[in-house]
């Protein structure tokens, strides 16, 4: 009896192992495609967090709270192929025509190539009437590995932690069945292709909708070329001299164009 125990167990077990590898060897790996990306704002937390005690910017956001959603969606695509990447808007990301609705720290419509291989990165960003062409180093982050997962587009992804420009919290979630170091905005650095990005205290998310996998073009990874050439280090002196006279109000304008 026990013999015929050990046997079906010796089979079970062996079952288990031909299906793990089996699984092994059909997952699904992705090297080039197109990532879509939904980026969503919590206005009412960001404006809320803005207004301060004015009475009439309180009067103001509950004009703005009768008529408009919490959330303010965005929708941006992410290309890449083993070496680079480029994030760019989709659709008008023209702002609009609430008071709140110019804010440049809820969205620029940045566009984003990264030579992930040379470690080198190409922005386009705008803030109100000035476009910068910003050209720099990727940045290194520090990132903070967890045990937690979540399946985000199909695609198991681990959790990482991160502290970015010295103050602004990131949660990341990346995915090695896509062994590309990139991700949304200039978030890279990963084992594999991120996923989901939330900044807790920024009041905005990044996640992936659908991925296609499929080759891509040059044309889908070009680089930006119109804007005002500078590297961060220059663009943070001119913020800094430009939003002197802001105070508080400029903090969160500041951040957004560093980030």
């Amino acid at each position: 009896m026990k013999v015929k125990i050990f046997q079906s167990l010796a089979c079970l077990l062996g079952i288990m192992l031909v299906t793990q590898s089996l699984q092994a060897q059909y997952a699904r790996f992705v090297e080039s495609g197109v990532v879509t990306f939904e980026k969503r704002v919590n206005m009412y937390a960001k404006i809320k967090s803005r207004i301060g005690r004015s009475s009439f910017m309180e009067q103001a956001f509950e004009q703005y709270q009768r008529n408009n959603p919490q959330f303010k969606t965005f929708q941006y695509n992410l290309a890449f192929d083993g070496s680079r990447t480029r994030f760019w808007p989709l659709g008008d990301q023209t702002p609009s025509r609430s008071f709140f609705g110019d804010d440049p720290s809820i969205d620029m419509g940045n566009t984003i190539v990264t030579d992930l291989l040379a470690g080198q990165s190409v922005g386009q960003k705008s803030i109100y009437e000035q476009t910068y062409l910003i050209t720099d180093s990727t940045r290194r982050i520090q990132w903070r590995f967890t045990n937690e997962t979540r399946e985000i587009a199909g695609f198991e992804c681990r959790r990482a932690n991160a502290l970015v420009l010295d103050s602004i919290y990131v949660v990341a979630f990346y995915t090695d069945q896509i062994p590309v170091s990139g991700g949304p905005e200039s978030f890279t650095g990963l084992p594999g292709m991120i996923l989901g990005v939330a900044l807790p205290y920024e009041n905005m998310t990044y996640f992936a909708t659908k991925v296609d996998d499929r080759p891509v073009t040059a044309k889908e990874l070009e680089a930006p070329k119109k804007g005002k050439a500078v590297n961060y280090q220059e663009l943070r002196a001119e913020l800094e001299a430009s939003l002197k006279d802001w105070g508080d109000y400029a903090k969160p304008i500041f951040k957004a164009m560093l980030l």
